[in-house]
């Protein structure tokens, strides 16, 4: 890769337009069209599979690929005049045919004379002229390395002044500079340190000279500073005439970053060196989203009370979202309309004109704004738009446009909500520097650009909290275009007593709104806040929790019923942040408005949780975020279908009592050898899963004479009582007067199905196995007493795998099997002809068998993705399509084709679909 700017790039598109504006024959000139045509944008030839790529197609036979960059770029090309439709479905097909890792994002055909691009992404489609090419040049930005496109994550920049900055910070801290002074102090001095490499003072270092200039022991540094963020606070035109030439040199900033009155430190020699060494590093190249997140890390580690500070932060729930993932949200959410508006097919003067006159208009509110990454990230964005529009109506001759006029997105447009004051201070320092950015890079492309200070406007971030606070007050409804970021992370149960009080108003409305998790009250108070203005769109990260399992029955009922549709939607994924460390987190994106969305879009990540998503058009996004009708499960206390009941196994509340390794049942039997008959295998999904031996003595049905024989068995019967007796639980005190009985008991009389409560979503297949009696089952697993082999071909198979992914319950990614939830509201098929039932129950003994050909290996060693035998591969696929014929299904072999046919059975099964929208605002939250 070659790096080449902007305008080499269309310089060279002109004349490849021009050397092969003739050109008509696929197989004599493609070959060498597209390598010229990868010139154009730095790219050796060799670097895409340049003709003829290799691929075998689905349907058995092989395909050529024309052209082709791994996890980029397809290109389907013909000769002069022919169907671009159907080159599009040939390259669909090879697109198919790859394997994911190498499936690309944008698909090009072209006949020579005609180029049409398809962001497979999005769903969005531009096509040009060759003539147009050098026009269209940022369509094909992609193709660059370095492109805007491309996501920068965390750099050593960033990293070594975070770091730097915090050596200062722990130093002021041991000297007893502290508190709300000392996060003033510091959210100044990052504005300064920027601000000396990038111009905005003047001349660069001029800050760095003047500390430079103070003293060695330090003792005047601090008036210095403090005179100095006076005349930085003081209009030129008021300065005093006889102010000291140094500062006077200094430009005026304004913004209220300087106004307010607050403590100076005294300075030491230590303290005036790191001052320095932070100064002279290179500021000009931070990245205002990254380092704001890194330096908050360095706070909450080096407060006086870091502790404290940092378990506060953790009730917070707060993470700071890496850039990949604010993308994630403002894209489908706003950016690739924009997009869209600015390339569309049959754009003029007029509708450019009227994009370019929006964008100034377009306000953004992010309620729990932490460092101000999302707002950050949308700004920089929404102003290299507003770039791109600015060059299409008035073009990019150097030094002609009047850009400090043209420029008119501000961050004035930016509204956030945050309960920690410095985190509150960094956000809107990050804007002033993403705008100084920005700034630059106008001057950069035009030649001129608007001055960044005095700062003229500011973003209003308020420092509340944001479920006492009224949303209105902050940014008016019928003026908010967009809510978006990434509310706090508590579980329901882990909340504070302080969180408990501010939800508690929040999810009165909602029948057992207790059960949900504390980033819920955000989608309630958004519902509530754009019930003002029907066009506010919203997009929020959040906890997987919200869609799944018991949460998704109490939070959605009551947002569908209040008018909500989902626009577009991210499935589980995993956290990536920019902080210290990274968060363990697993998460959904959820973007959501009360208009009905011209089209839906779901992101789904089909090679697990780390992958990149493939986005997919969806004709309805339900709770489960499932391309299916929005039906919202309920608990059952029964299965809808007719079929054996499941229940939780044993739970002996015995504080390991009565649990025993075969060494330990070794041991205790040699002690007392009668005790042998009462010991019986116990089975908890460890067990299962691999294998390992455990036991339980179970002394329930013991009789009271042959219990005086077992001295050593009543010690733990009496040490089970002692355990029970100190529990604050009532259940568990009258559970003492019966200490040989569990808390629980499920033991059925014949052989019974398990299922392991928590299984690995990395697993295609949850494994279920066969018990007899003597086994005793623990309450981490599932158990289905009479059950028949069809019975287990149906819960083993792809289709009820497929349902219980999507509305199972997590424990971080790791699926969590209700009784309630997945199996008392799986449909099962219905009218199933005896000789279809049997091929199941068949298929389901081949799966038996397969595992008995592997003696040595454990369930959790079979079902392995990497490691599955070839034998029990295939009969999966053949229970697959017997239960798939019970179903009658025809349908394609994907979790999103299953699961939309089985919402739409459960549809017809239950009649309980979710009422349509009607309007009531009785019932509406008020956003308080």
């Amino acid at each position: 890769m070659v790096a080449t700017t902007r305008n080499e790039i269309r310089r060279r598109l002109s004349a490849f337009a021009k050397e092969w504006q003739h050109a008509s024959r696929e197989n004599a000139d493609a070959k060498l069209f597209w390598a010229r045509f990868y010139e154009c944008f730095g790219i050796r030839p060799e670097s895409a599979t340049i003709y003829e790529k290799a691929v075998a197609k689905l349907g058995g036979g092989r395909g050529f690929i024309d052209s082709f960059i791994p996890g980029k770029l397809i290109v389907e090309h013909k000769s002069r005049g022919k169907d671009l439709d159907a080159a599009f479905e040939q390259a669909s097909e090879y697109f198919m045919a790859l394997k994911d890792g190498e499936r690309p994002r944008y698909i090009i055909t072209s006949d020579f004379a005609r180029f049409r691009l398809t962001d497979l992404r999005i769903g969005a489609t531009h096509e040009c002229t060759l003539k147009e090419l050098p026009k269209r040049a940022d369509w094909f930005a992609f193709l660059v390395e370095d492109a805007a496109g491309e996501i920068a994550e965390e750099s050593k920049i960033d990293r070594k002044a975070a770091y730097q900055v915090s050596k200062l910070h722990q130093a002021l801290l041991d000297v007893r500079f502290v508190g709300h002074d000392l996060e003033v102090f510091m959210t100044r001095l990052l504005f300064c340190f920027f601000a000396d490499d990038t111009g905005i003072f003047g001349e660069n270092a001029q800050f760095t000279r003047l500390v430079q200039r103070s003293r060695d022991d330090g003792k005047d540094l601090g008036s210095l500073l403090a005179e100095l963020f006076q005349v930085l606070d003081t209009p030129r035109d008021e300065r005093q005439s006889t102010l000291d030439e140094d500062l006077a040199a200094f430009e005026y900033i304004n913004g209220n970053l300087f106004a307010e009155h607050a403590l100076i430190p005294a300075f030491n020699y230590d303290l005036r060196q790191l001052l320095l060494e932070s100064a002279e590093l290179d500021w000009s190249g931070i990245s205002p989203a990254i380092f704001g997140a890194m330096f908050q890390g360095v706070l909450e580690q080096q407060h006086p009370e870091a502790t404290t500070r940092q378990a506060t932060r953790r009730e917070l729930g707060a993470h700071y979202t890496s850039e990949r993932n604010i993308l994630r949200v403002i894209n489908p959410l706003c950016m690739d309309d924009l997009h869209a508006e600015l390339h569309a097919p049959r754009r003029t003067k007029a509708t450019l004109r009227a994009l370019y006159d929006k964008l100034p208009t377009l306000t953004f509110f992010d309620p729990a704004c932490g460092c101000g990454n999302f707002l950050v990230i949308a700004f920089r964005d929404l102003r290299r738009l507003e770039m791109e529009v600015i060059a299409e109506l008035w073009g990019e001759q150097r030094g002609v446009l009047d850009v400090s006029t043209l420029c008119r997105v501000n961050v004035h447009q930016f509204y956030g909500i945050e309960i920690d004051d410095a985190a509150a201070h960094i956000a809107r320092v990050a804007l002033w520097i993403t705008d100084h950015q920005m700034n630059l890079e106008a001057a950069e492309r035009f030649g001129t650009t608007r001055p960044t200070v005095p700062l003229v406007t500011a973003p209003t971030i308020v420092c509340e909290n944001a479920l006492q606070t009224d949303w209105r007050m902050v940014l008016a409804p019928e003026q908010c275009c967009y809510v978006l970021g990434n509310p706090p992370f508590v579980g329901a149960k882990y909340m504070s007593d302080n969180q408990r009080a501010d939800v508690a108003p929040i999810f009165a409305p909602l029948a057992n709104g207790g059960l949900l998790d504390y980033v819920a009250a955000w989608y309630v108070k958004a519902a509530a806040y754009i019930a003002q203005n029907p066009d506010t769109d919203v997009a929020f990260v959040s906890t997987n929790s919200i869609a799944q399992g018991e949460q998704a029955g109490v939070l959605w009922p009551w947002l569908l019923g209040h008018g909500i549709t989902i626009r577009f939607a991210h499935r589980t994924f995993q956290w990536s942040n920019e902080g210290k460390g990274v968060a363990a987190v697993h998460c959904v994106i959820v973007g959501f408005g009360l208009q009905q969305p011209a089209k839906r879009t779901l992101y789904v990540y089909g090679d697990g949780i780390k992958s990149e998503p493939t986005a997919l058009l969806a004709k309805n996004i339900n709770p489960y975020l499932a391309d299916a009708p929005n039906v919202v499960l309920q608990r059952r206390g029964k299965p809808m279908c007719d079929v054996p009941g499941m229940l939780s196994g044993n739970q002996p509340i015995d504080d390991g009592n009565y649990l025993f390794t075969p060494e330990d049942m070794a041991a205790f039997l040699q002690r007392e050898p009668s005790a042998q008959p009462y010991f019986r295998r116990w089975l908890g999904a460890d067990e299962f899963l691999n294998g390992y031996e455990r036991w339980c003595l179970w002394l329930g049905d013991v009789e009271p004479a042959i219990l005086k024989a077992l001295p050593h068995a009543m010690e733990r019967v009496a040490a089970v009582r002692s355990f029970r007796k100190k529990s604050k639980r009532k259940s568990t005190l009258k559970l003492a007067e019966t200490p040989r009985r569990f808390q629980v008991e499920c033991m059925p009389d014949k052989d019974f199905l398990v299922i392991p409560y928590v299984s690995s979503e990395r697993r295609n297949f949850i494994p279920i196995g066969y018990f007899n009696p003597d086994t005793l089952a623990s309450d981490l697993l599932r158990i289905v007493p009479h059950a028949t082999l069809y019975d287990f071909g149906l819960l083993s198979s792809t289709m009820h795998n497929a349902w219980m992914r999507t509305v199972a319950g997590r424990l971080k990614s790791d699926y969590r099997y209700s009784v309630h939830i997945v199996y008392n509201n799986f449909p099962w098929p219905q009218d199933v002809p005896e000789e279809k039932r049997v091929s199941v129950s068949q298929a389901a003994q081949a799966i038996m068998t397969a595992r008995a050909a592997h003696p040595g290996a454990t369930l959790a060693n079979l079902y392995a993705p990497d490691a599955m035998p070839t034998d029990l591969h295939y009969a999966h696929h053949s229970l697959d399509k017997a239960v798939d014929a019970a179903y009658n299904y025809r349908g394609g072999r994907d979790d999103a084709a299953r699961v939309a046919f089985l919402f739409e059975r459960y549809k017809q099964l239950s009649s309980l679909l979710t009422a349509p929208y009607k309007p009531s605002r009785k019932r509406m939250v008020k956003p308080a």
